[in-house]
């Protein structure tokens, strides 16, 4: 079985830049791809970016905007987002989570993190 750790969540202010860290453990040989997503109160959970631990291929929201970066380690079995010039609105639990080999090419993701908070300030 995959667990998925996230951290790095803290509060930060507009402008300001974070990076967010998944720490993969346990069956990881079937991962294909992991993905970061986040849900802000009151709204639907959104995707933000997902990479390929196969192709280093990377997908990202329209709303990223160039500000987001995601990127893994495979040796170290963990991907990062990097995010620059946050905004109030980036206020959200941030999870990530992997896609098996079997649903490549699907949105669906098989296994999740706890989430960790980003708050941003005005």
């Amino acid at each position: 079985q995959l667990q998925l750790a996230e951290s790095g969540g803290r509060s930060v202010h507009a402008g300001d830049s974070l990076t967010l860290s998944c720490a993969a453990s346990g069956r990881t040989d079937s991962t294909y791809a992991v993905g970061w997503f986040r849900q802000a109160p009151g709204k639907e959970r959104e995707f933000i970016a997902s990479v390929s631990w196969t192709t280093d291929r990377t997908h990202y929201a329209h709303f990223v905007e160039g500000r987001f970066t995601i990127s893994t380690d495979n040796a170290k079995n963990t991907t990062s987002l990097q995010m620059n010039s946050l905004k109030a609105e980036d206020t959200a639990v941030y999870y990530c989570a992997s896609q098996s080999a079997r649903y490549a090419g699907s949105h669906y993701y098989d296994s999740w993190g706890q989430g960790t908070q980003v708050t941003v300030s005005p």
